[in-house]
């Protein structure tokens, strides 16, 4: 991952009375490293490093500590595409699609609400590999996570409870100050639970050209290598369903392409955009359907559809069902709350 993800921490450990210089040296981390753009250092690395320091410091909140001293600045040209989204849900899309640039072993999500709350979404955040985060590196990352999304929207935004993978490492208090809400530990997933309706939230002085030509830079810099462009556009809008319109023009943008040379590539790999929006929306209907007890609703919105009746005329279109039949057909299968 990026070395910046360690930015302010020698200060940090200074401030606590340790010794950063040495610290990383027993890491061979030079501090330096931290304001280069360029230089990456290993996840397991970082993990470790976060976890003695706070053995060492005896500040078993280390990890919050460090995300109350961190903003969008350590995501390099990311940043730059999040502040000035138009709105939360356009920031979350581009984390999501991107965050792969800050490090591939991370990644963000929009995800049905665990707790099954009608008007609740949830932020999913944590590793992309079966190995799970370090208690003091799942601090971090969703602290600082939460801490965008208050920058960005000028304040609280409505956090309904923060769920954290491990057991509390100091007094829930700490916990319930830093987010300003109900905290949850050992869960599955790193998650923050938000009111669904939060993407729409406009993003104060966000400049449309900047965030145009950070996208442009993501995307000609950091494409993923050997993908067809017709898999570029289902991962784009499988990420933004249900957060973000699902308009060509925009997933051109983001793909650096003019709609009319996205349109051409897709007719020589033998699709459509229009095809491909199906697709995504076929296939996150029927594991939202058949694995998860959503309300349809709720369903409807998150497939980027407008109404349950457009829903409802759909599953019948891609699975000859209505999506009482389908979930009532996979009743005997493995349910995910």
């Amino acid at each position: 991952m990026r070395a910046a993800s360690l930015r302010g921490l020698p200060q940090l450990v200074d401030g606590l009375g340790g010794d950063s210089a040495a610290l990383f040296a027993r890491f061979g981390i030079d501090p330096a490293a931290l304001s280069a753009d360029d230089a990456v250092v290993a996840v397991r690395t970082v993990g470790l490093l976060l976890e003695v320091a706070a053995a060492e410091l005896d500040r078993p909140d280390l990890g919050l500590l460090l995300a109350e001293r961190q903003d969008t600045g350590i995501l390099g040209p990311l940043a730059v595409a999040i502040e000035n989204a138009g709105t939360l849900g356009e920031a979350m899309a581009s984390a999501s699609r991107f965050l792969f640039v800050h490090s591939p072993a991370l990644s963000i999500a929009l995800v049905p609400d665990p707790e099954e709350v009608r008007g609740v979404a949830a932020l999913r955040y944590g590793a992309t590999g079966p190995e799970p985060m370090p208690a003091q590196a799942s601090d971090l990352g969703l602290g600082l996570l939460h801490r965008i999304i208050v920058l960005l929207h000028g304040g609280p935004y409505g956090l309904r409870s923060a769920h954290l993978t491990h057991p509390p490492l100091v007094p829930v208090t700490r916990y319930t100050d830093f987010f300003g809400a109900d905290v949850r530990f050992s869960r599955d997933s790193g998650v923050l639970r938000l009111p669904a309706g939060l993407t729409e939230a406009r993003i104060a002085g966000g400049d449309q050209v900047l965030r145009t030509l950070a996208l442009d830079y993501l995307e000609s810099r950091f494409a993923e290598p050997g993908q067809t462009v017709s898999g570029r556009v289902r991962g784009a809008l499988a990420r933004s369903l249900g957060s973000t319109a699902p308009r060509a023009g925009d997933v051109a943008r983001l793909l650096r392409l003019h709609p009319r040379t996205l349109q051409r590539h897709l007719a020589a790999e033998g699709t459509t955009f229009e095809r491909i929006l199906d697709d995504v929306r076929r296939d996150t209907a029927r594991r939202l359907i058949t694995t998860t007890d959503l309300p349809f609703t709720q369903v409807t919105a998150m497939v980027g559809l407008r109404a349950q009746s457009a829903l409802t005329r759909a599953s019948k279109r891609w699975f000859d069902r209505t999506p009482t039949e389908l979930r009532r057909a996979a009743t005997g299968s493995p349910r995910t709350p």
